[in-house]
């Protein structure tokens, strides 16, 4: 069984090409369907290393029962966020005008105009702990447009247009009294404890970091290193391989989404270094040599260029490329330096990620990854790691 996306060259729509939901890429041909039958367009962007898009195939896009749903109601269309970033940016300001949040995989109606109606992330196959379900809501959404077109279209208008007015540019310059109230902002979002400017989920957000640290204010700057340092001790930083992960699911920056991006990374490593130039802390250096040789190492292209992103998954499982148990580093290490590595490094035989270990010195200091034995031990893991499978 295979739909229109055969003939493609994504990746991450070739892997979508023998789902049972008759999906076309985005163009002409799609877009005529929609008019011709007068159908809601069903558009759904992702990317290939994104988990929760893999997530939403296999329990939603791989059921002959969804698919059915989807086919008979709509025009399915697929899109590689890589491949069409415009597409992408359009449809999710579309979705956090109607949401208030965004992410991926990204999911979203449309009129045949190409207008948005409804808009969301990750849906379950069915309405789960109040997170609606994509068999519920497309049926909902395929019978208000044959029963109410107008008032679906109606919505669909005021929609772009609440999108095109936050769109507006207001010329101007940037006062004292803007960067009082972003310094303000900043304060009052401040984590103390662990850095960073939210609650969980935690992302990294290079552009806010290099403003803290390029900034005249010396709290704003130390508001910077404290982040950029609990960032390096937690388990988003690779302590194995060096690079950062996607981001943290926990306030402490201990559980990561596994999968590592380029653009983040490459981001960071600007960050890095102007936080050594800042603070002429040896951790913030190491750690911008390590994220360098990942991303030269890991994601370099041999005849030019880089890839793109590392997986979240490997053998189907998320972070199983990561993750240590405390008597597989015994030994590897040795009793005596495995259990002082497990003491640095937060290992427990009860494991903090589903009876794991993900490696972390949230209790210890960062320049634990200056130490050179702490280093050696390090590279030791570093060799048994890579006879696994990598994501």
């Amino acid at each position: 069984m295979t739909n229109h996306l055969i003939h493609e060259t994504s990746p991450y729509l070739l892997a979508h090409a023998n789902n049972p939901v008759n999906w076309y890429p985005w163009g002409q041909e799609a877009l005529h369907k929609a008019k011709e039958e007068d159908k809601l367009i069903f558009l759904s962007i992702g990317y290939h290393a994104c988990h929760w898009c893999h997530v939403m195939e296999v329990e939603s896009f791989e059921d002959p029962a969804v698919a059915q749903v989807l086919n008979e109601a709509f025009v399915c269309i697929k899109v590689d966020r890589e491949e069409r970033k415009d597409l992408d940016a359009l449809y999710m300001k579309a979705c956090q005008a109607m949401t208030g949040s965004g992410g991926w995989p990204l999911n979203v109606w449309l009129t045949p105009d190409r207008l948005p109606v409804y808009a969301g992330t990750y849906f379950p196959k069915n309405t789960y702990m109040n997170r609606p379900g994509l068999m519920e809501t497309a049926a909902q959404l395929a019978r208000l447009y044959k029963e109410t077109p107008e008032v679906i279209r109606n919505q669909s208008f005021d929609i772009m247009r609440t999108i095109r007015q936050g769109e507006k540019n207001q010329p101007g310059s940037l006062s004292s009294d803007i960067l009082e109230k972003v310094a303000a902002d900043f304060t009052n979002a401040y984590d103390t404890v662990y850095g960073g400017f939210s609650r969980a989920p935690k992302f990294p957000a290079p552009h806010q970091l290099l403003y803290l640290l390029e900034s005249e204010d010396e709290f704003l700057v130390k508001m910077g290193l404290k982040t950029m340092e609990q960032m390096i001790k937690g388990g988003i930083y690779d302590h194995i391989g060096g690079g950062f992960s996607r981001y943290s699911v926990d306030e402490k920056w201990l559980i990561p989404h596994f999968e590592k991006m380029l653009y983040d990374n490459s981001l960071l490593l600007d960050v890095l270094c102007r936080a050594y130039e800042v603070s002429q802390n040896e951790g913030f250096r190491t750690a911008a040599m390590e994220v360098k040789d990942f991303m030269r190492k890991e994601l370099g292209h041999e005849p030019g260029g880089f890839y793109s992103a590392y997986d979240a998954d490997s053998e189907g499982v998320e972070g199983k490329y990561y993750r240590f148990t405390k008597e597989e580093i015994l030994q590897v290490l040795g009793d005596s330096d495995g259990l002082e590595f497990c003491r640095l490094y937060g290992v427990s035989t009860r494991g903090n990620f589903e009876g794991y270990n993900i490696l972390n010195l949230i209790k210890g200091s960062i320049e634990t990854i200056n130490d050179t034995r702490v280093k050696a031990m390090r590279d030791k893991l570093a060799v048994h790691r890579s006879g696994r499978v990598k994501p």
